[in-house]
């Protein structure tokens, strides 16, 4: 074994007990809500804006980028640019989700009153029942994480692998409950890997089609 073996094992632990706990801790009613909702955005024409801070933002970006691919229109809102004008995207019946582990951040706050006096939709993502995000936001989700990765129980670190993993589950069963298609993933995503392998797929099938004459 490595030098660093014992420790790359007791981390990855603990970030895939976090993952696994999720099954049991996870609001079932308040995650078909949510999907409902989401489902609705697109043919609305209406927005999802996330915002957090630290890294709860680095979250807020990867969460706001998977709707994106999922055909659910989405951007991330910095909350250092938000009380300089950037609140000015926010507009009524769009879906603001704001991401704050402790449910106090003041930068994350500061949302709520536009979001009010505007007419969005908050969903608070927290782990504290009795923060002022879970009490103001019309949707409170819950995603509790009892341990994080780090020495000292404190960095958000299993913490942020569970929330991602949670907003996959979202976005993707969005795909299949929209109806999403391989095309349409070729339509958004036609770079990278991924646009490779789609466009060589659908030119094997146009050739296995004319090859049977169809």
């Amino acid at each position: 074994m490595g030098q660093y073996d014992a420790s790359i094992k007791r981390i990855l632990e603990i970030e895939w007990r976090v993952i696994r706990q999720l099954e049991d801790t996870l609001d079932r009613e308040v995650m078909q809500q949510i999907i409902d909702l989401l489902l609705t955005v697109k043919p609305r024409g209406k927005k999802v804006i996330t915002a957090g801070c630290g890294t709860s933002g680095t979250v807020a970006r990867r969460v706001a980028h998977t709707l994106c691919v999922a055909e659910v229109p989405a951007f991330y809102c910095s909350p250092a640019n938000s009380i300089h004008g950037g609140m000015g995207a926010i507009q009524r019946d769009d879906v603001v989700v704001l991401f704050s582990k402790g449910g106090n951040t003041p930068e994350i706050l500061n949302y709520i009153p536009c979001c009010r006096k505007k007419g969005a939709y908050v969903i608070g993502v927290s782990q504290n029942d009795d923060s002022t995000l879970a009490m103001e936001a019309d949707c409170y989700f819950k995603i509790e994480v009892n341990q994080e990765a780090d020495p000292w129980n404190m960095c958000a670190s299993a913490s942020c692998t569970a929330i991602i993993a949670v907003w996959d589950a979202i976005a993707f069963t969005i795909m299949r409950a929209s109806g999403y298609s391989k095309e349409d993933l070729l339509l958004t995503h036609p770079g990278g890997k991924v646009g490779q392998l789609l466009r060589e797929e659908q030119e094997q099938a146009i050739i296995m089609a004319e090859e049977n004459g169809t």
